[in-house]
């Protein structure tokens, strides 16, 4: 499971100019699923996320995380993560989760989540999104369950 975690001061994300969910500061996460991925994949990614140290405490320094701020969290889902780019001009998603399958496990990715973290919104699963983001520093993690990087 891959990442892509952006410290925001606020994120929304609309469908068909429809308004589908927002936040204010907090974190916006971009998450796609590798073919492989399991329970496990889904814990470390959650917990990653919830006790990422890149909020500012009293003195300025990215010491505190999300759990600790309680500021808000928008997850969306983006098979495109695993995009391979390596050959020729079209990306290959060979690699990511098809998309019935990749649908379920996104449903229980986000329980799981909003179980862990109340503040947690989602975005719409295949949907076409228009995600809006003012992003805050800024500062964008990229995250593996693999431990790629």
């Amino acid at each position: 499971m891959r990442a892509v975690v952006q410290r925001v001061e606020r994120a929304s994300v609309e469908v068909d100019g429809n308004p589908v969910s927002s936040i204010g500061a907090g974190l916006l996460a971009l998450v796609g699923f590798h073919r492989d991925d399991t329970n496990d994949d889904c814990e470390y990614i959650i917990n990653k996320i919830l006790n990422l140290r890149i909020f500012e405490d009293a003195g300025n320094v990215m010491n505190l995380s999300l759990l600790e701020c309680g500021r808000e969290l928008l997850v969306v889902s983006q098979f495109t993560l695993y995009g391979d780019a390596r050959k020729g001009r079209r990306p290959s998603y060979s690699s990511a989760m098809p998309p019935g399958a990749a649908s379920e496990f996104y449903q229980k990715f986000f329980e799981l989540f909003k179980s862990s973290y109340d503040r947690t919104q989602s975005g719409t699963f295949g949907a076409d999104m228009k995600v809006s983001l003012v992003n805050s520093g800024p500062v964008t993690i990229m995250l593996d369950s693999s431990g790629l990087f």
